[in-house]
């Protein structure tokens, strides 16, 4: 096993959507109502699948192919849903908080690093209780002033550091290759994990893939 893999790591960070929650059901659910409210044709829940990772608003401008200005007005719209009926339409991936347990127990600092802005992510965390993990939770800002991936990690990065933590050998846990680039921009590594909404390509600069969160376990604790 590849050394780099296998060091210790100083702190994680770790991406919600499909790396923590499986958050699709409230997610896309939500996007149908707003694309039905736009009377725009709504895509599939497999296509669906591909809004779920990448900041919203450049996804509503890229793949459905709407203005800047229209696709605001469906962010606006999809959050005020989704606050209202999806936010809570998600499961814990198997595993996810026995794995949590395992790090803060080894005094490992974590960091939640999503594209959700924080204001639907502190909520959701403390949903499921699973807040009291984590000393930082870092999101897109609501004027979506911070929506990219590295921007979020950057902030996390900070604010970790403010805590005290120590960020020189942070490692970030997700599901996308915009978890990949966004950590890349901050010379952070990346472990996909497969049980997330990426494909096996988005996983090419990863440093490892895991199957689950046993594995993810051993790979971050050496146990």
């Amino acid at each position: 096993m590849n050394s780099v893999v296998t060091r210790t790591w100083s702190s994680v960070l770790f991406d919600l959507d499909g790396t923590i929650l499986d958050s699709a059901p409230g997610i896309i659910d939500a996007l149908t109502e707003t694309f039905q409210h736009l009377g725009l044709p709504v895509p599939s829940r497999e296509d669906f699948m591909a809004y779920i990772g990448p900041p919203l608003l450049a996804s509503l401008q890229e793949r459905a192919g709407l203005s800047e200005e229209k696709a605001r007005e469906a962010l606006a719209i999809y959050r005020n849903d989704f606050r209202r009926d999806g936010a809570f339409d998600s499961a814990i991936f198997p595993g996810v908080v026995g794995l949590l347990d395992s790090l803060r127990d080894a005094g490992v600092p974590l960091a939640i690093a999503t594209s959700k802005p924080e204001t639907q992510a502190r909520p959701i965390l403390d949903h499921f209780g699973l807040t009291e993990y984590f000393t930082v939770i870092a999101g897109a800002s609501e004027d979506d002033a911070r929506t990219s991936k590295a921007h979020v990690v950057g902030h996390a990065l900070s604010e970790l550091g403010k805590a005290g933590a120590d960020t020189s050998q942070a490692v970030l846990i997700g599901d996308r290759i915009y978890d990949v680039e966004g950590a890349a921009a901050h010379n952070v590594p990346t472990i996909i994990v497969e049980w997330g909404y990426g494909s096996p390509t988005e996983a090419a600069g990863a440093i490892a893939t895991v199957y689950s969160a046993d594995r993810l376990r051993e790979l971050l604790l050496g146990n």
